[in-house]
């Protein structure tokens, strides 16, 4: 799919404005097509979304990436990849968010240029202050709780007060993932988180678009 004219990329990527992180997961949709989720996260009021899929082969996740793409650039959100940094390079995706074991973010800088958002995956305090010399925009430190998906599970629930000591030893922005429900947002964002990124909330929703709604709104009330 071609991106529709007269729309443009977002800015650099602004965590202050993007306090909701929606990450795609194919087998955590309750049937339903992915993009379909997508699109209701994003008439939900999402922004910031991460595309990813560890199983699908090269071909069938541009395909998919280039429509969510396309629906991202629709609402003015950002749109980045989970890994397949070529795939992100080739579609003209935002940027991509990649873990410990993936391609190592200088890498990915060179391939996609220095305008890419690229954000790190980490888990401890090693992680975090390796992440210091690394050119990345944001890092995400978790899992905040305990969670099954895929990019969390070898790895110990940190909570909320391991959280933001980590944060605090980077100069980098962060993100927080991991087994987050609508229950925990207000103590996390009356506690100085800034954005959280969130999987089944919104993708196993019965209505995407309308549970989107309700997460914001929490998360304005507890915003301080």
């Amino acid at each position: 799919m071609s991106i529709p004219p007269g729309t443009a990329a977002p800015a650099r990527l602004d965590l202050s404005t993007k306090p909701l992180y929606f990450v795609t997961d194919h087998n955590l949709t309750g049937g339903r097509p992915q993009l379909d989720i997508v699109r209701g996260a994003l008439e939900g009021g999402v922004r910031l979304v991460q595309y990813r899929d560890k199983d699908l082969p090269d071909a069938g996740f541009e395909h998919e990436a280039r429509a969510a793409l396309e629906l991202c650039r629709r609402h003015g959100a950002i749109l980045l990849l989970n890994d397949r940094v070529e795939i992100a390079a080739a579609i003209g995706a935002d940027g991509v968010h990649l873990g410990q074991g993936d391609m190592p973010p200088a890498a990915a800088r060179k391939l996609l240029g220095q305008q890419a958002i690229i954000g790190l995956s980490t888990h401890n305090r090693e992680e975090v202050l390796a992440a210091e010399s690394q050119p990345v925009d944001y890092i995400n430190i978790g899992p905040m709780f305990p969670t099954a998906t895929k990019d969390h599970i070898d790895y110990p629930a940190l909570g909320i007060d391991r959280v933001l000591e980590l944060a605090r030893l980077s100069r980098h922005p962060f993100t927080t993932m991991g087994g987050i429900k609508a229950g925990h947002l207000r103590d996390l964002f009356a506690r100085g988180v800034q954005t959280v990124a969130m999987v089944t909330e919104i993708s196993l929703a019965p209505d995407p678009a309308a549970r989107t709604r309700e997460l914001l709104a929490d998360i304005l009330s507890a915003r301080p």
